[in-house]
Parts: C-alpha cells; structure tokens; sequence
C-alpha cells in the first residue's frame, strides 16, 4: 500500500512541477523591447548551479544586439541580427546564418525581470536596464 501511495505522490509532483514553468506566448516584439541585462543562467529549472552573466541584449527595431559578451578575460559586442516572434517564441537568428534562428521560449516577465528558456533547456534570468 505504501508504494502506491508513494508513486501518486511522485506522479502528482510530476505533473505539478513542470506548470511552474510553463512557457508565456509572446504576442509582439514590443514585449521584449528595450535594453535587458543577462544577469545570471542556469543549465536547467532543476539546476542549483548559477553562471554569473554580464552581456547586455538590447532589442530595437527587429533587431538584437548583445554587447559587453565576455570571452577570455576581455569583452566584445556582436553585430545586430534579427529577431522575430513565431508561434509566441523569440526567434533570434545566428550571427552569419541569418536562415538559422536560435528559439527561445518566455517562461516569466514583468517590468523588470524576464525569464527565457532556449532550445535545450538553458534559463536566461535578464533584469531591465
């Protein structure tokens, strides 16, 4: 008696923790406007490891330009690419593969915070500039 109490415990929790994450149709790109510091990511939801960030992603005109990307103990900007939203995710297109986007999905937003998730899990916790 005790496993199967066990096991729809476990399946409840199952089906409650993914709706804590639950992805956010964006509508426009005038949600996502603006300037947005990368403060901090995560590998995934369950992922206690936090990697520090100090990029900044501004979104203006259809276009994102990520600056201050640290690389090797110096800093670097990259040039603007598109950005579109399909089907509610942030598509961003991959600097010199403008056919290939990077998709990123909302999970949370407010005036000052916004939370995306990429393609393989990755969580990007950006605070508005």
């Amino acid at each position: 008696m005790n496993k199967i109490y066990a096991s729809l415990i476990l399946l409840a929790l199952s089906l409650w923790v993914p709706s804590i994450y639950a992805d956010i149709a964006l509508q426009s790109k005038d949600e996502v406007q603006g300037s947005w510091k990368l403060d901090h990511t995560k590998k995934s939801i369950s992922s206690s490891e936090v990697i520090p960030r100090e990029d900044t992603w501004n979104f203006k005109d259809g276009k994102v330009t990520i600056l201050h990307i640290p690389r090797e103990g110096v800093f670097y900007d990259q040039p603007p690419v598109n950005y579109e939203i399909v089907e509610g995710k942030l598509n961003v297109a991959i600097l010199g593969r403008p056919d290939k986007f990077e998709v990123f999905s909302l999970l949370d937003k407010d005036d000052k915070n916004m939370t995306l998730k990429g393609k393989f899990g990755v969580l990007y916790f950006f605070v508005k500039k």
